[in-house]
Parts: structure tokens; sequence; C-alpha cells
């Protein structure tokens, strides 16, 4: 293609893509939730929860409000499965059988790797237990007492819960359901009876649609971004898709200010068109997970968004710059800011600890009334209404957003924005 396209032009399209373009027309439905996912084909699961936990803050600044059990009731239903992937995630029910596969024979995590040493060290444990689960049902980590009174990560937890996640990474158990979020976890052939005789795809086809599908996913790529998405190895380079090119899968673009070629899926021709003629605009304001694939591959993010950004929530509160759990903020088409939130659900306040204006951005007072309106329909959607906004920089901005969250303007629909 001779025409090259602009940074923006190329942001819209994975805007696009990724489902963050414009604002939903309409209230969301169960099957927009589960359109979603499939879009994405990932959906990260993080448990920390000062707002809404990442999968459930992923899918509002998509969708808008909606009821968080539709996750949950869509799990339950067998239309998605959880799987380790990017990090642990779900995805859609289609592709149970590709994560199968590749988790089986080719990916490399520190779970799976942990799962199998306890295989090789407690195997008469594990056998019990799965004998448990078929004579009995269900069992979730709750249902076992802790026997030495501590907590915390894979090393801090009770055999039973290290037992039960080990059989999940091993696939013999899968997640049925979550209740509180918590896993109930039941043998594979119960919760996907598909599992009892379906072959696994070899690992050729499972690497070669994983590649398809992330190009899919983010709607424009370079070649060394796409195997972080499923966490794929190796990292690939140009000429690891001079085949699927060839075959008119994948087309090869030229982005101005990218020393390397961008890629995008041949079912995104018109996207990339409509790119190209300048026709897909951004209007969306929104407050973003920091596990929400856009920003999730801190190079790409860098890259493509000029936005630097890390989680600090695994860091020391002393070495943090930002705070706990910072929320990016994006609005028509650019990563404009971050926030640092707490959802007091019991107060209905939603704190805002802090909110930080990226360096060389300038909002101007509808960028600011887009921003606030933002931050409130979040704060409604947590069913904590009443926002307490603490800190902001640079200087002078926090009399001015506290003015516009105060303002019945800013209460004006996202449509409308």
């Amino acid at each position: 293609m001779s025409q090259a396209l602009s940074l923006p032009q190329a942001r819209n399209l994975q805007l696009a893509a990724q489902g963050l373009l414009t604002p939903p027309r309409r209230k969301a439905a169960p099957q927009d939730l589960r359109e979603c996912i499939e879009r994405m084909h990932l959906l990260q699961i993080d448990t920390i929860h000062v707002v809404a936990r990442s999968p459930y803050l992923v899918l509002f600044s998509r969708l808008g409000a909606y009821p968080q059990a539709w996750l949950d009731a869509a799990l339950a239903e067998g239309l998605l499965f959880e799987t380790w992937a990017h990090e642990a995630c779900f995805a859609p029910a289609a592709d149970v059988l590709l994560h199968r596969g590749y988790n089986r024979r080719a990916r490399v995590h520190w779970g799976l790797k942990r799962a199998q040493e306890q295989v090789a060290s407690h195997r008469p444990q594990l056998d019990a237990l799965l004998a448990r689960i078929e004579a009995h049902g269900p069992v979730k980590s709750s249902d076992f007492k802790r026997k030495d009174g501590q907590g915390g990560g894979w090393w801090g937890w009770k055999d039973e819960k290290r037992w039960l996640e080990t059989l999940f990474a091993t696939g013999a158990l899968m997640v049925a359901r979550r209740d509180g979020f918590q896993r109930v976890y039941d043998l594979a052939h119960r919760v996907c009876p598909m599992l009892a005789d379906a072959p696994l795809p070899d690992a050729a086809e499972v690497h070669g649609q994983f590649i398809e599908k992330a190009v899919l996913a983010l709607g424009i790529t370079q070649a060394r971004w796409i195997h972080d998405y499923f966490r794929q190895k190796p990292r690939l380079k140009d000429a690891d898709l001079d085949t699927l090119v060839a075959r008119d899968v994948l087309r090869r673009v030229d982005v101005r200010g990218w020393s390397s070629p961008g890629y995008v899926h041949r079912r995104h021709a018109d996207l990339l068109q409509k790119a190209l003629e300048g026709q897909l605009r951004a209007t969306h304001t929104t407050l973003l997970s920091p596990f929400d694939p856009l920003v999730w591959d801190r190079e790409r993010a860098s890259a493509l968004w000029g936005f630097d950004y890390r989680i600090e929530c695994y860091t020391p509160e002393e070495k943090r710059t930002y705070g706990y759990f910072v929320l990016p903020i994006l609005h028509r088409g650019a990563l404009v800011g971050r926030l640092d939130a707490k959802a007091h659900r019991t107060r209905g306040v939603f704190e805002v600890k802090a909110l930080f204006v990226e360096q060389g951005v300038t909002l101007n007072d509808a960028a600011l009334r887009a921003v606030a309106r933002a931050i409130q329909r979040c704060a409604d959607w947590h069913g904590t209404p009443e926002v307490h906004m603490r800190r902001a920089e640079p200087s002078g901005l926090l009399p001015r957003l506290r003015a516009c969250l105060e303002s019945p303007a800013s209460l004006i629909p996202a449509g409308r924005s």
C-alpha cells in the first residue's frame, strides 16, 4: 500500500478494533458483553478491587453502565471459560481447544511451571482431591479450612487452594462459575462436555490462529508487539509474517513515524480504508483499567500512544510515581492523563486521590467537562455517586475539575460528549 497512515489514524484504527472509538449508542444488553469479549479475544482477570475488578472495568469502558452479574452469568452458562493466556483471562468458549492445546504443549508461564512442580511432588493428594470432586461435585477453596493461619499469594495459599489451582492449570479442572468472585472448580469434562472427545489442534495451527486473533484484536500492530497478546514465544519479526502477507491474511501498511511496518488483518480492510480516508473519528472519553488490552503492553502503549505506563500496584508505596491502581484516561483518541481512585462503597463515595494530566497535554474547558463526565459515570456505576476530588496536576486544575463535577452540565449523557 503506497498511502501511509498517520499516527492518529493508526490510533483510531486500534480504538475501533477494541470497541473504544465512540461511546456506546444505546443501553448495553448481555449479547453486547459477549460480543465485546469476542472482539478482544481475551479479558484479563485481576482481583484488586479498590475500584471495580479489572475485567468488569474493561467492559464498562466499552459498554457503559451494565450489571456486573452479566459477566458472572456468561461464565456460568458456558459462554466463556477461564484460562492462562496473556495472564489469567476469560476467553470465548469457541476458543477452548486452542487455549488448552497451547497451554499443554507450548506455553511457558510461572503458573503452569508451578503446577508441574506440584504434580511431581503431590500426585496422591491431587488424585484424592479429584476423586472427592468427582464423587461430591464442585468445590471452592473456602470449603477447606486453613491449618496454619497464614495467607497470601501462591506461596502463602493453603494446600487445597494450591492443589485446585494446579489441577486447573493442568486442565483436569475448570472454573464452573464464580461465587463472590471466588472460583468454583469442577471436572473439566463436566464444565465443557466437548473436551471428552475433541482432539486438540496441533501447535502450528494454534500458533497461527493466535497470531491472527492478536492482530484482529489490536486492529493495527507492529510485528514485535503481536506475541505479547497471547504470550507466545518467540517475539515475531517482519519475516515471520511474510506468508500471511502473501496469502493476503494480513496487510502490511506504513505508518508515518514508525521505522517498522504495521499489520492489519484482512477482516479489518474496511476499517483500514476508513482510517486512511480520515473517516474514523474518536469521540469516546472514558477511564480504562490498568489491565486493559489498550495499555497492557508497555512498549506498545509508549510507541503508539506516547504513554509510558507502569502498573504500580505491585510496587512498594514509597517507589510509586502516580498511585496504587491508576486508571488511564482516554479522551477522543488520546491518552491524556491518569487517575488514582478508590471506591468507598459503604459510604457511596468515589475518591479521586489524584488526577495527573500527561506532560504536553492541555485540557480545554470542553475536554475537562468530558473527563469530569467520565469520572462521574464511572462513580455512578460503582454505586458511589459522590465524587471527592483530592488533588490534580498541573496546579490550578483542581478547582476547574471540581466545578465541572458540581455543574449540571457534567451529567450530560455519554453519547453527547
